[in-house]
């Protein structure tokens, strides 16, 4: 079994310190954890980078030819779904991770110490943020090989990347929640397959929606993937996005809201037992 990284009481003792500082440094610390991880436990790290690599190879050469989307070519109309369903996917680490620490004890050790307890999820969504982040990059300068063309400015494509950024901080909080309610590391990897699927592939990340059976495309272009989606898109090949944009962030903050409410409410009611 590997070896946790701790911190000692003196590093994260509150000291005198007002309470949001409190918490701003502890969740640095336990970001700075997670982190650290990384160099001695790389296999996250690869898989979460190879999952979206891998769909844009496959896409791009083996799919491109049956799939003709209107206005642009197809490498560019993939880019924005794969940036997001690269979050979806390496976002599942925040949910299984947290399930590790709750079965090895560890979260009982982090309870043990003069901490902010908050700081137990908001540095694991941190440190998954800022790993996600990466990947988005490397996704991004992947699809420049293969004939990814982003149009625009340079303020459209921050942008997008600053809407991604928010859509994945949003996506570990879900995993969160997941990780708290369910009882077993197992379990939480198998709960991605029942959420994740059907809003990745009913949604325009892929295809267009105008391709779908008419029962099914409300549906798929309403869900918060396909708007998001859209969204990215829309920045990234200066395509009239604003109406999108609103909804992206709509989306996202109101579900950022409602995942952050049942992780507070699913850690106390786990870490009170």
């Amino acid at each position: 079994m590997e070896s946790d990284i701790l911190f000692t009481a003196d590093e994260i003792s509150p000291e005198a310190r007002p309470g949001v500082y409190w918490a701003l440094g502890d969740t640095l610390v336990l970001a700075k954890r997670q982190l650290l991880k990384i160099p001695r436990i790389p296999d996250e790290l690869v898989t979460s980078a190879l999952q979206p690599i891998l769909m844009v190879l496959m896409f791009r050469y083996v799919f491109a030819g049956a799939i003709a989307v209107p206005g642009t070519s197809y490498v560019n109309y993939l880019m924005a779904g794969i940036f997001v369903i690269s979050l979806i996917l390496g976002s599942a680490f925040s949910g299984i991770g947290l399930a590790t620490d709750l079965q090895r004890g560890l979260i009982d050790r982090f309870r043990s110490l003069p901490m902010a307890q908050s700081a137990v999820l908001t540095g694991r969504t941190l440190a998954d943020l800022l790993r996600t982040t990466f990947i988005v990059l490397l996704t991004w300068a992947v699809g420049l090989l293969v004939g990814f063309r982003p149009q625009g400015t340079i303020l459209n494509w921050s942008a997008a990347i600053g809407l991604l950024v928010l859509s994945s901080f949003m996506f570990s909080w879900c995993n969160v929640v997941l990780g708290l309610l369910l009882h077993s590391v197992e379990a939480v990897q198998q709960s991605l397959v029942i959420w994740a699927l059907p809003l990745m592939f009913v949604s325009s990340a892929l295809v267009p929606t105008a391709t779908m059976p008419t029962w099914l495309r409300p549906f798929a272009e309403h869900q918060p993937v396909s708007v998001i989606v859209n969204a990215v898109r829309g920045l990234v090949l200066n395509q009239p996005s604003a109406e999108y944009l609103w909804q992206a962030l709509a989306w996202c903050l109101g579900l950022l809201v409602v995942f952050v409410t049942l992780a507070i409410w699913a850690y106390g009611r786990r870490t009170s037992r």
